[in-house]
């Protein structure tokens, strides 16, 4: 079941940025974070209608305490990364959580992997490198720099990171409360720290007007669903195994890159992201 809901959380993602994406083609990146949080906590909220508050320990603050920070940060930077890159340039680098996850996971869950595991690690960073294997004419080296040449994908690298410590904390916060709860309440958080934050860089005003309601909903409503898979995924298995099957993410990307933005060389883009795969699918049978 851990791999359905991963795979679950993999498509919501997808779609969610997909319409996220759209939608920052003609606005502001603090106003289309916020909003995606906002349109979200519907079903957040009706979510805790249904389940039974667990006791909360001063474990469960310490980790949620130290998230929200970095959550806040790797939203402004994840958005950010979307409105200037393409999609099958940015949300290919995601797959690098799992890597920093090893390490991450272990510091501070004690969370182990196999050896199986690191050699499906060495297939994520050939393939987050064979990305840009279209520019390999003018030299070997050259992807390495097509990578930092485009700002989505060093912002993304840098998401990915802030996620490995997120996902780890939010496992253990998991632990001490429950799944659903602590995707509700947590993002709950998220979003009442980051509205000043929006209204700030928005000048002290947001307006959300009635054509823009339904692209919005869809957008958060994609979003809170992910949001419940992915915890209750995490519950399950070591967050490294589950983060891995979440990045499938990047197959929906590339397929709505090229079908929603009509993005180009996503064959090149597939094979790179394809290479990764195949270290997240050896990573989970070594479990």
């Amino acid at each position: 079941m851990w791999i359905v809901y991963s795979l679950l959380t993999a498509l919501s993602l997808a779609t969610s940025d997909a319409l996220t994406k759209r939608a920052l083609s003609s606005g502001d990146e603090y106003f289309i974070a916020w909003a995606r949080l906002l349109f979200a906590l519907p079903v957040l909220l009706i979510s805790l209608l249904f389940i039974e508050f667990p006791p909360l320990d001063k474990t469960f603050w310490l980790a949620v305490l130290c998230a929200l920070p970095l959550e806040i940060t790797a939203i402004i930077l994840y958005t950010k990364a979307l409105k200037f890159s393409p999609m099958s340039l940015t949300m290919p680098f995601l797959a690098l959580t799992p890597v920093f996850l090893i390490f991450m996971s272990y510091l501070i869950l004690g969370e182990r992997v196999s050896i199986g595991g690191g050699a499906g690690i060495i297939l994520m960073a050939a393939g987050s490198y064979l990305l840009n294997i279209h520019e390999i004419k003018k030299s070997i080296l050259e992807p390495v720099k097509a990578i930092f040449r485009e700002k989505g994908s060093v912002m993304m690298i840098a998401v990915a990171f802030i996620f490995s410590l997120t996902s780890s904390l939010g496992k253990m916060a998991i632990e001490h409360s429950s799944p659903v709860f602590f995707g509700a309440f947590y993002f709950i958080l998220v979003f009442l720290l980051f509205t000043p934050l929006a209204f700030m860089k928005n000048r002290g005003e947001i307006i959300i007007r009635k054509k823009d309601i339904i692209p919005l909903a869809s957008i958060g409503f994609t979003y809170s669903l992910m949001i419940i898979f992915h915890m209750i995924a995490m519950s399950l298995v070591n967050v490294a195994y589950m983060i891995s099957i979440k990045r499938t993410s990047i197959f929906f990307s590339i397929f709505y890159g090229h079908h929603l933005f009509k993005e180009e060389k996503i064959a090149a883009k597939a094979i790179g992201s394809t290479i990764m795969f195949s270290g997240f699918v050896l990573i989970v049978v070594s479990k």
